[in-house]
């Protein structure tokens, strides 16, 4: 289970000095085994889909079984964030998370994901994105919370997260353009 990714995290935050970049790449929402993404106690939207096979289930079943693994990726979203908030007095930390794609769930006949990007349904290309941020992170780089919080009602798209994760560790590169970084306009003094 994606739980398995909070494993030594503590150990890792004592650990840290200077800036650091953790990546941790869930296995999620991936199908068309949605069962298998998420422990008997997430399986809250019955009936769901416990077949690799999704022509064996129905659309209600299949999006049940999409459901609960989504309920999973929010308590694990959630144990993270408890875990970086009860160390924040000693490290300053950021948080991102986002998506790589969306799934389609029966819609327009489609299912699962792939299509190409030119005539993929909405649902298999606007996705999440979750940024945290600590309280100490915040003022030491002069984020504006409320301004991030405007920001986050506009268009993003994947492009951004490259240049936004840029911004946010400091990194200067020719490669950095800070136009896709989702924080800058954010920054009470953007260097």
């Amino acid at each position: 289970m994606d739980e398995g990714l909070l494993l030594g995290l503590e150990r890792r935050l004592a650990e840290a000095k200077g800036t650091q970049l953790l990546v941790l790449h869930q296995l999620g929402n991936h199908g068309p085994s949605y069962f298998r993404r998420y422990p008997p106690a997430f399986a809250r939207f019955q009936p769901a889909c416990q077949s690799d096979e999704l022509r064996n289930c129905s659309r209600e079943e299949i999006a049940n079984a999409y459901d609960n693994a989504l309920l999973y990726t929010d308590h694990l979203l959630a144990r993270l964030i408890q875990r970086l908030q009860a160390k924040a007095a000693q490290v300053d930390t950021a948080l991102v998370y986002v998506s790589d794609h969306g799934e389609s769930l029966g819609e327009s006949s489609l299912f699962l994901h792939g299509m190409p990007y030119a005539i993929a349904p909405a649902v298999q290309t606007q996705v999440p994105m979750v940024m945290w941020f600590s309280p100490g992170w915040q003022p030491a780089r002069g984020l504006d919370a409320d301004c991030l919080r405007k920001r986050a009602s506009q268009p993003t798209a994947h492009d951004h997260l490259f240049h936004s994760l840029m911004g946010l560790l400091d990194v200067r590169s020719a490669a950095y353009a800070p136009e896709y970084d989702l924080t800058r306009a954010c920054l009470r003094q953007p260097s």
